[in-house]
C-alpha cells in the first residue's frame, strides 16, 4: 500500500488542543482587560502567553506534512507558553489572597467535568460573563491542565508514528525506491486520524 509524499493533515481546528487553546486566549483577555489594572505588565504577559499557545498549535500543524520535528518542536512552545500562563493565573489567586479550588473541592469537580464535555469558546465565556475573577481564574486553570494533558498525548502521539515510519526524508527515499522499482510514486492523501485527540474522559 502506498504512502502520501506529502500527507494531507488534519483541520487543526478540530484538534481538541487548539479548541482548548482558543477558549483559554479568549478566557485569558477577558480576564485580563477586566481585572487587571491598566498599564500592569502581566496583561500583555499573560495575553502573550495564552496567543503564543494557541498560534503555535496551529503553526505546527502547518509545518506537519514536511517535518514532524519542526511540528514537535512548536507543540513543544505551546505547552511551555500555557504552563507559563497557568503559573500567572496561580499567582494572581495567591497573591490577593483568593481560594484556588483544592482537589476534593465540588467547584473542581464540577469545572473539569464541563471542561471534558465542552471545548467551545462561546460557552464557557458566557459562564465568565456572571462570575467574579476568582471564578475565572480558577476556570482558567482547569483549562489550562486539561489542554497541557491533550498537548502531552499529541506530542507522544507524534513522537511514537515518528519511531515507526520516519518523517519527510524517509518519505522521499521510499518514494525515490518504489520509483525507481516501476511501482510508482505515493498519492494516497487520506488525512491524518486525528480520532484519538477527542476523548478527553482521562484529562485532569
Amino acid at each position: 500500500m502506498s504512502e502520501a509524499l506529502i500527507p494531507i493533515r488534519g483541520n487543526y481546528k478540530k484538534l481538541l488542543s487548539y479548541q482548548k487553546a482558543d477558549t483559554i486566549f479568549q478566557l485569558t483577555y477577558f480576564f485580563c482587560h477586566n481585572f487587571l489594572h491598566r498599564g500592569d505588565r502581566t496583561v500583555d504577559q499573560m495575553v502573550q502567553a495564552a496567543r503564543s499557545g494557541k498560534q503555535n498549535i496551529v503553526e505546527g500543524c502547518m509545518a506537519s506534512a514536511t517535518s514532524t520535528k519542526t511540528e514537535i518542536k512548536l507543540l513543544n512552545v505551546a505547552k511551555a507558553s500555557l504552563q507559563e500562563l497557568l503559573e500567572d493565573y496561580e499567582d494572581y489567586l495567591k497573591t490577593r489572597g483568593h481560594r484556588q479550588w483544592e482537589e476534593d473541592s465540588e467547584e473542581l469537580r464540577v469545572m473539569r467535568e464541563l471542561g471534558r464535555q465542552h471545548s467551545e469558546a462561546d460557552y464557557f465565556m458566557k459562564i465568565a460573563q456572571t462570575r467574579p475573577a476568582e471564578t475565572i481564574a480558577n476556570m482558567a486553570i482547569v483549562l489550562l491542565k486539561q489542554a497541557d494533558y491533550l498537548l502531552h498525548r499529541q506530542i507522544q502521539r507524534l513522537a511514537d508514528d515518528f519511531t515507526r515510519q520516519g518523517g519527510f526524508s524517509e518519505r522521499m527515499t521510499r518514494a525515490r525506491i518504489s520509483s525507481r522499482a516501476g511501482t510508482g510514486s505515493v498519492i494516497n492523501n487520506t488525512p491524518k486520524d486525528l480520532s484519538d485527540l477527542k476523548d478527553t474522559k482521562d484529562s485532569k
